[in-house]
């Protein structure tokens, strides 16, 4: 038995170690099914949804997304990390249109699965006998949840999660593995009484503490929303927000000063920094070869035009 605890401290130790040598800044373990946690995240999950507060994003409502079990059968541990996506040169200052840092680079979910492959093949030598599962955020996962689980940060009360080391700017990327691993203990939460991101939304998205109404946030009218118009409450709010919004984050007192991540990857398209009103002159054509290989593909180039259009309605 202590040879069997000793080796799973071990397994454990260098699986969280593989992760941050394969470029994640934070990483962590679950156990499954989890602690109490998990069952008061689902319930918050099943009011935020009888709420409407989703919106037209009704992938939020899959029942997988409520048992972890689900996407792998004998699941008993996840591997929690995250990948930082800011880096020095991502910053929307002066910028007539802004795009959220998150999508200024590359795909994440792509740079994210990748790594997490390279992962799966290390599980493979070191653990022939597990089977495992890479979810990234279009997977029907708690993602926030299990990452707090697993010791990675917080889930704060603008529904971010929350480092202590690298803020609010990283995304969330789990392996589900079949193995019992030693767990980390979750993350207890440290926004305290500042309520700064709150009252800093232009929409009052934040309609209470860790709640976020989609319909009255910008990022989910830029990024999510069909509508062929955006409302006018959230058109006179945009102050050039075209792809995403990053207030929330930008006035977080964790996010002052945290590691940036100067890879390729994260570098900016030219593109991106050079977005002006003769975007909309733009075909479609010249939208998707820009979009290519970024997850601004989301983004349709109608709706692309749309939010530029609204930005310069306010000018």
């Amino acid at each position: 038995m202590i040879n069997t605890l000793q080796n799973k401290k071990e397994i454990s130790k260098k699986l969280k170690e593989r992760a941050i040598n394969e470029g994640f800044s934070i990483s962590g373990i679950a156990s499954i099914p989890g602690s109490s946690r998990l069952k008061l995240r689902t319930k918050a999950l099943d009011r935020w949804l009888s709420n409407n507060h989703h919106s037209e994003m009704k992938w939020m409502e899959a029942e997988r997304r409520k048992n972890i079990g689900l996407l792998l059968e004998g699941a008993k541990s996840v591997l929690s990390v995250g990948f930082t996506y800011i880096s020095s040169q991502n910053n929307n200052k002066n910028k007539i249109l802004k795009v959220g840092k998150f999508g200024q680079g590359e795909d994440y979910h792509k740079v994210i699965y990748k790594k997490l492959k390279n992962i799966g093949r290390w599980i493979n030598n070191e653990i022939p006998d597990c089977k495992w599962k890479i979810c990234v955020d279009t997977s029907p996962l708690l993602e926030k949840a299990w990452a707090e689980e697993s010791g990675l940060g917080w889930i704060g009360k603008n529904s971010n999660l929350i480092s202590k080391r690298n803020g609010s700017w990283f995304t969330l990327g789990f392996i589900i593995l079949t193995k019992d691993l030693i767990p980390d203990t979750p993350h207890q939460s440290l926004c305290g009484k500042c309520d700064k991101c709150i009252e800093h939304c232009p929409t009052n998205a934040i309609v209470e503490p860790f709640v976020i109404q989609s319909n009255l946030c910008i990022a989910y009218h830029t990024i999510e929303s069909r509508e062929k118009n955006i409302p006018k409450r959230i058109k006179k709010n945009l102050n050039g927000w075209v792809a995403g919004c990053d207030i929330c984050q930008d006035v977080c007192p964790w996010n002052k000063s945290v590691p940036y991540n100067n890879t390729l990857e994260n570098t900016p398209k030219e593109w991106i920094n050079n977005l002006n009103v003769k975007s909309l002159s733009w075909d479609d054509e010249t939208w998707k070869k820009n979009l290519k290989g970024t997850t601004l593909q989301r983004i349709k180039p109608w709706m692309w035009r749309r939010n530029i259009k609204a930005n310069l309605s306010n000018r």
